[in-house]
């Protein structure tokens, strides 16, 4: 399983440094009043990527820390004492099969 995963990383890893290389020329991300930034075109891509995964778990975090308040406040409940087994009949197994 751990050799099925890591081939899984490794073809990932592969298929996104092919795509580096394939994306390297240069774009231009043009912002306001005239303000320009010139990078290569993966850099661009993985950059928004990357800002946007960040911006989703900072958004999750308030969420994330109410729950875990309302956890801390549910007090841990007393285990409650097993059932015991039922017992086993009194009666001969081979008195059941005659149908006594």
């Amino acid at each position: 399983m751990r050799t099925l995963v890591w081939l899984l990383r490794a073809l990932l890893f592969f298929t996104l440094f092919a795509f580096a290389l394939n994306n390297s020329h240069e774009a231009v991300v043009r912002w306001f009043f005239g303000h320009e930034w010139r990078a290569p075109q993966v850099i661009i891509v993985l950059l928004a990527f990357g800002l946007g995964a960040a911006f989703g778990v900072l958004a999750m975090v308030p969420a994330w820390w109410r729950h875990r308040r309302a956890a801390q406040r549910i007090e841990p409940q007393p285990a409650a004492a097993p059932t015991p087994a039922p017992e086993a009949p009194a009666v001969p197994y081979a008195a059941h099969q005659d149908g006594v």
